[in-house]
């Protein structure tokens, strides 16, 4: 039942529509059942029999007047053909409608779930596979919105189909009825037992898919690292086993689905045996003529045929209702906005953290335990510390990436859980240690949050990101088409663009998240110097392993084991024993090297 409700939830806005297909489809069938009646007619005229048939009485009336036998014929052929005319004109308007309405489910539900999967939360993303999360926006959707335009008109189909049959091989025996409905309980309890065996394979079969995606999905995407470490044979066992197992499955499904079809049209055949052996008997004691055997055969299809695709319909609905309650598992993950802020106040920089504390919701641990710090307006504050200390925490929790659970920070005095999420990243911009672009432009990586940006800040931004001269020396400049992830740039040109993308909005605070890591010195610097001389300096959180980068902020904040070690200069650190004067002293030859280099430069 869940999967029915979820179903009946995306197709509740087009029930109309839906409707209009099954009124559409229930006339098509009535229709269809008077071409074999068509035929009984033209045998009993043929026969010299004047009894009338089940055919609407103004046709009967308008053939009876027609003449000879030959006009009778001719135009019974004549309505015939242009009965089908009509119903092509219908079934064509029937499958185009069908295809619109598939279309614009399937398109509703894409919408809704990447809008929802882009709401979701960092630790929703940070768990979840992305090739499982594809295939549930491409495929499950198909599934879903196909079988609801498609397949559920058909459902309705099958029994009008045989209701209208019945009746009219009744209005010719009643005996001939009963005997050609024998193959529908049958089928029906077939059907039954088929859909719950199938539903369960179509569970497996869609998790062997999932998981053969997420390979391909990685193995594609790490194709460069792959090839590095020379590990093909590795990661093409991997995929072969996870094809091999969805193979299997699938193969193993096809097996019973055959046996099903093969006993189905064994069924079908044994039916319209009996149903010409009794038909014989009764015409051998005259209680039915050739007219009525030929049209109670020609109308036995609508009761035979239909219940067939029954099975047919029976595996897409399992199938259907395996997908749609994969696509509801991910919409019913809450939203990270279901937790937000209203206020949208004035930033200027200003930064507090007072008695933070924070855990994963899988850990018992906290990773931030008492944190408290202050940050002014303008200041260059470097955060260095071991790996796993929590500096990049500190940073995600400033964005609400992540929300604290004990203490409060405030920027410029204002809660960071009162502002408005979509407004608070508007006014903290953070360059990642592996940024993403986008297989764009350069230019359009640069303005990809505002396309509207002159060409003047853009260029003026990537001036002090330190690409611009290099973007200059590309063969189409900034119209250079950048690779898919970056690929075609170097690692410390895709920082530098993606550092160019955050300062052309010119946001007052800026977090580095070890972003500067690819950088040389030289360029580490540049940038920094850059920055530093602007007219409106922002607030700037760097977060380092580089002692030579932190020894040029304005305060050094240092973690340890997700507390804080100490807080103060350069100079008061360095000489202050703790982690920060062991990292210094380990830095200390590149130090050296660096004031090397510049005095050559200079």
């Amino acid at each position: 039942m869940r999967g029915v409700k979820n179903l009946y939830k995306w197709g509740k806005k087009y029930f109309f529509i839906l409707v209009a297909i099954m009124l559409l489809s229930t006339f098509l069938q009535v229709t269809y059942s008077y071409l074999p009646l068509f035929v009984q007619y033209a045998f009993k005229v043929l026969g010299g029999d004047n009894t009338e048939v089940n055919l609407p009485k103004f046709i009967v009336n308008f053939l009876a007047d027609r003449g000879s036998v030959l006009n009778i014929i001719l135009w019974t052929g004549t309505l015939m053909v242009i009965l089908q005319a009509i119903r092509s004109v219908l079934r064509f308007t029937s499958s185009y409608t069908i295809g619109r309405l598939t279309e614009n489910i399937a398109k509703d539900m894409r919408e809704k779930m990447y809008d929802h999967i882009i709401d979701l939360s960092y630790s929703y993303h940070n768990h979840s596979d992305t090739g499982d999360l594809i295939q549930r926006v491409t495929s499950d959707i198909d599934t879903s919105a196909g079988f609801l335009a498609s397949q559920l008109p058909s459902l309705l189909d099958i029994f009008i189909t045989i209701i209208i049959g019945a009746v009219q091989v009744y209005m010719i025996n009643h005996t001939l009825m009963w005997v050609s409905l024998i193959i529908v309980p049958v089928t029906g309890i077939s059907s039954f037992f088929y859909f719950k065996f199938i539903n369960k394979q179509f569970i497996k079969i869609e998790e062997a898919e999932s998981t053969m995606t997420t390979v391909i999905q990685e193995n594609v995407n790490s194709a460069r690292v792959i090839r590095a470490f020379a590990n093909e044979k590795y990661e093409f066992e991997k995929m072969d086993r996870a094809n091999t197992e969805f193979s299997n499955l699938n193969m193993r499904f096809n097996k019973w689905v055959g046996i099903y079809w093969g006993m189905s049209d064994f069924s079908v055949m044994l039916q319209y045996a009996l149903t010409i052996s009794t038909a014989i008997i009764l015409g051998k004691n005259g209680l039915v003529d050739m007219a009525d055997i030929t049209a109670c055969l020609l109308l036995m299809g609508m009761l035979v045929w239909p219940m067939r695709g029954f099975g047919r319909i029976i595996s897409n609905f399992s199938k259907t209702m395996v997908a749609v309650n994969r696509i509801d598992d991910v919409l019913k993950e809450p939203s990270e906005f279901k937790v937000n802020g209203s206020l949208k106040p004035q930033i200027k920089g200003n930064i507090e953290f007072k008695n933070v504390s924070f855990k994963f919701d899988d850990d018992d641990k906290n990773l931030l335990n008492d944190v408290s710090f202050s940050i002014k307006q303008g200041e260059m504050v470097a955060i260095v510390g071991k790996t796993g200390s929590g500096k990049s925490t500190i940073c995600n929790l400033l964005t609400r990436m992540l929300e604290y659970q004990s203490g409060d920070i405030l920027l410029d005095g204002v809660s960071l859980k009162d502002i408005e999420k979509h407004y608070l990243r508007q006014q903290v911009k953070m360059v990642l240690q592996d940024p993403f672009l986008y297989s764009k432009t350069v230019y359009e990586n640069i303005s990809i949050t505002n396309p509207r940006f002159s060409s003047d800040k853009v260029i003026n931004a990537a001036k002090i990101a330190a690409v611009h001269d290099e973007i200059e020396h590309f063969d189409k400049g900034y119209k250079t088409i950048v690779g898919e992830k970056g690929a075609t740039l170097s690692g410390g040109q895709k920082q530098r663009v993606a550092i160019a993308r955050i300062l052309v909005e010119e946001s007052p605070i800026i977090i580095f998240d070890d972003s500067l890591s690819a950088l040389d010195t030289k360029t580490d610097l540049m940038i920094r110097e850059a920055l530093q001389n602007k007219e409106e300096r922002q607030t700037m959180i760097v977060i380092t392993h580089r002692t030579t980068t932190a020894k040029e902020a304005d305060k050094i904040i240092v973690l340890n084991e997700g507390k804080i070690e100490a807080i103060g200069t350069h100079n008061e650190l360095a000489n202050k024993e703790g982690l920060y004067k062991e990292l210094w002293g380990i830095q200390g030859e590149l130090q050296k090297e660096f004031e090397t280099i510049m005095k050559g430069e200079c």
